[in-house]
């Protein structure tokens, strides 16, 4: 198969007739195989009878994914990754605002430049300026930092995935809006990113607000550090809590041999003597905390486990 498109959704119901229309006409006109997979992510509108009677009319190359309740757009896309078949992934939001006019581009740089991912950049936007462009610029230029990925819009829905890259990564949490970042930490280091067309909201309003920003950042830390250290905890905990206990102990050891020199010496009247014994003590917290996250992430195998209601076109 030469396409997967996947589109995760929350309360839609009247962009998807018409996306799934643009893109059947995109999908024809190049005579691509393909397939249209629709995650909805709890929707409390009509979005899921219209995905049904979509696929009715086209079984072939139309699925669709109900979640029970809204799990959040990242377990929509890992979900929506399990289930692709495509050799390439494409991704998009729901609302209209990416064009799938785009995606032979984005296809072509993943086949013929050797691309693993290649990220959209909504060069021109329309949404509000003062709500979402601005934090999103302080956002992504963050993000380049600290990732050292330099793309200008690490949140475009719009994607193109080599299958192997999707099929290698686990997207939870709020992590959707790191995916770069998460390919990068699995090996995947060929990422582009081409300039995209951003359209105007034509139905609906946006789902996300103000509160992602925050989200985001805290995200980045998390996803920094388990990009480091998720596989192995007590190389970053193991290290600090050897490190504090050690000068603790370096410390105390030094207030003993001086009271024994000197008895005249005070030796718990000091306050070298808390500090030392507090460093001891954090350091073996922090040693334990490194072993628990080695027991743990060597046992954690229900973190993408969702409750799907019902599956259409699909095994």
């Amino acid at each position: 198969m030469d396409l997967s498109i996947v589109i995760p959704l929350l309360n839609e119901e009247e962009s998807l007739p018409e996306l799934c229309a643009w893109i059947q006409r995109v999908m024809q006109d190049n005579r691509y195989n393909y397939e249209i997979i629709l995650i909805d992510d709890g929707s409390t509108d009509d979005s899921w009878k219209v995905i049904r009677e979509l696929q009715e009319k086209d079984p072939m190359h139309i699925k669709g994914i109900k979640f029970q309740r809204n799990y959040g757009k990242s377990a929509a896309l890992n979900e929506g990754f399990r289930a692709a078949q495509g050799e390439v992934i494409i991704t998009m939001d729901a609302d209209l605002q990416d064009s799938p006019d785009e995606i032979p581009g984005l296809r072509q740089m993943v086949l013929d430049e050797g691309f693993d991912l290649v990220s959209g950049w909504k060069k021109k936007r329309y949404d509000n300026a003062l709500t979402k462009n601005m934090p999103s610029k302080f956002f992504n230029a963050a993000t380049r930092k600290v990732s050292g990925i330099y793309l200008h819009d690490f949140n475009c829905g719009l994607k193109a995935y080599r299958k192997k890259v999707v099929k290698s990564i686990e997207v939870y949490g709020e992590m959707h809006r790191y995916i770069p970042v998460i390919a990068k930490w699995a090996g995947f280091r060929r990422i582009g990113e081409k300039v995209v067309e951003h359209r105007a909201r034509k139905y609906g309003i946006t789902k996300f607000g103000l509160d992602r920003f925050v989200n985001g950042f805290l995200d980045l830390a998390s996803i920094t550090f388990v990009g480091k250290y998720g596989k192995r905890p007590m190389h970053f905990f193991g290290m600090w809590g050897t490190f504090a206990f050690l000068l603790g102990a370096v410390s105390f050891a030094y207030l003993v041999i001086a009271k024994i020199i000197n008895p005249e010496v005070s030796l718990s009247n000091r306050p070298a003597f808390f500090i030392a014994l507090a460093a001891m003590i954090i350091g073996s917290q922090l040693f334990l905390a490194g072993f628990l996250g080695e027991l743990i992430s060597r046992n954690a195998s229900g973190r993408n486990l969702y409750l799907v209601e019902e599956k259409l076109g699909l095994g």
